[in-house]
C-alpha cells in the first residue's frame, strides 16, 4: 500500500501539460504515492454549473495533500454565457474554485517562494531570494460584496459611517461594494508562520506589508500584530513598508529583502512582482497550507491558446512538487529535485521558449529526471 495519497487535480489549458511533467519527475524520484485524479476546472462549470464539484472536495478529504495544475477564471456575464444552455437563467455564478478550496479546508498560509537560480538569463539580479507569505483565506478575497447596494445596508452604514454620506445621493444600482475583512487571529496566524520560517531557515528579516496610512483599521490591525509577535523572535528584524513603496523598491533592491508578509490582496500582488524578478510565473511555485491539509500549486494561469502545445514553462509546477516533498517530510528528495532543477537551469542547454529557448514542456521535466 503506498505511504501517501495526493490528489491529483491538473485543471485545464496548460494545467494538464505541466502536471504531466509534474509526473515524469515524481516517478523518477520514486515518491511511494498513489496519485487519485479529480474534476475542477472550466469543463465543470460549463456542463454541470459548478468548477469544484462535491466530489472532488470529498476526494481531498480522503487523501493527504493535493498536487494542482491551472483552471480557467472568466468575469461573472462571460462565465454565465459558457454555461449549458439547460443551466443559464438558474442563478448560478462562478466562483473560483482555488479561492474556495483555501477556505473550505482553511488552508490559511500562502507561502510564494522566488529565487533566483543560477544561470536563469530572465533573472532581474542574481542571489534574490524572496520568500512570500500570504494571508490566504480573508480580505477582498471573503466574498462578501453587494452590487446593486442593498437599501438595508447603505442605511446601515449612513447610521453608523459619516463618510458613507457623500454616497448617498447616488443610485443603489450604481454603487458595488466589496468588504476588506481582516481578523486579528488570521492576521496572528500567518505573520507568526512568516517568523516562524524565518528562525528556522536562518532567515535576516521580515518586512510586513500593508497601507495603514490610508486602510486605517484593517491594515492597522495587521501592522499592530506584527509589532507584538516580531517582540518574541528577536533575533530577526521587523521592517514595515506600503505596498505601494515595497513594489518600487523591490524593483530598486531586491537583495534588501528576505521574507514578506501581508494579506490576500496584497500578497497576490506583490508575489507576482517577486515572480517576475526571478524569472516570470515559469518560476513561481505556490503552497496553500493549513494545519491539516495543503494544496500546492504553480501560480500562472491556464494559458488556453497553449493548451495541449506542451509549450509553457514546468518548472513552476515542479517546484510546487518540491514545496509538496518538504511539507510530506521528504527532505531528502525534496533537496535532490532542487538540486536537478537548479543545474538544467544553470546549463541553459534545455528551455523552454519563455528562457529563450525551443525545447517542450515534456523535454525540460525529461531533462530534470536526468539529473536525478
Amino acid at each position: 500500500m503506498p505511504k501517501y495519497k495526493i490528489a491529483w487535480l491538473p485543471g485545464d489549458g496548460v494545467g494538464k501539460d505541466v502536471m504531466e511533467a509534474a509526473k515524469i519527475v515524481l516517478d523518477k524520484i520514486k515518491l511511494d504515492a498513489e496519485y487519485i485524479n479529480g474534476d475542477i476546472g472550466w469543463e465543470f462549470w460549463c456542463k454541470e454549473g459548478n468548477p469544484l464539484p462535491e466530489r472532488t472536495i470529498q476526494l481531498l478529504k480522503n487523501t493527504d495533500c493535493c498536487l494542482f495544475g491551472a483552471i480557467t477564471s472568466k468575469p461573472k456575464e462571460e462565465a454565465e454565457a459558457e454555461l449549458a444552455p439547460a443551466l443559464r437563467g438558474k442563478g448560478l455564478v462562478y466562483s473560483s474554485p482555488i479561492v474556495k478550496l483555501r477556505q473550505e479546508f482553511n488552508l490559511r498560509t500562502n507561502l510564494r517562494p522566488c529565487k533566483a537560480y543560477p544561470g536563469n538569463p530572465l533573472n532581474y539580479k542574481e542571489g534574490i531570494d524572496l520568500v512570500v507569505f500570504r494571508e490566504n483565506t480573508e480580505d477582498l478575497y471573503s466574498g462578501v460584496e453587494f452590487h446593486p447596494l442593498p437599501k438595508e445596508v447603505m442605511d446601515s452604514l449612513l447610521k453608523n459611517h459619516p463618510k458613507m454620506k457623500r454616497f448617498n445621493s447616488i443610485p443603489l444600482e450604481d454603487i458595488a461594494v466589496s468588504l476588506r475583512i481582516i481578523t486579528r487571529k488570521a492576521s496572528q496566524n500567518i505573520i507568526r508562520d512568516a517568523f516562524e520560517y524565518a528562525r528556522k531557515n536562518k532567515r535576516r528579516s521580515v518586512t510586513v506589508v500593508e497601507k495603514p496610512n490610508v486602510i486605517r483599521e484593517t491594515s492597522g490591525l495587521f501592522i499592530r500584530e506584527a509589532r507584538k509577535i516580531s517582540k518574541e523572535y528577536q533575533e530577526i528584524k521587523l521592517y514595515e513598508a506600503n505596498i505601494d513603496a515595497i513594489c518600487m523598491w523591490l524593483i530598486k533592491n531586491p537583495l534588501d529583502y528576505d521574507v514578506l508578509v501581508t494579506s490576500n490582496m496584497f500578497g497576490d500582488i506583490i508575489s507576482d512582482l517577486c515572480a517576475q524578478l526571478v524569472g516570470g510565473l515559469g518560476f513561481a511555485s505556490s503552497g496553500n497550507i493549513g494545519d491539516d491539509y495543503a494544496v500546492f500549486e504553480p501560480t500562472h494561469g491556464s494559458a488556453p491558446k497553449y493548451a495541449g502545445q506542451y509549450k509553457v514553462n514546468p518548472i513552476a509546477t515542479i517546484l510546487a512538487s518540491k514545496l509538496m516533498l518538504d511539507w510530506l517530510g521528504e527532505k531528502e528528495k525534496a533537496e535532490k529535485l532542487e538540486n536537478a532543477i537548479a543545474r538544467v537551469v544553470k546549463e541553459s542547454k534545455i528551455k523552454t521558449y519563455d528562457m529563450g529557448g525551443k525545447n517542450s514542456t515534456l523535454e525540460v521535466a525529461e531533462e530534470i529526471a536526468r539529473k536525478l
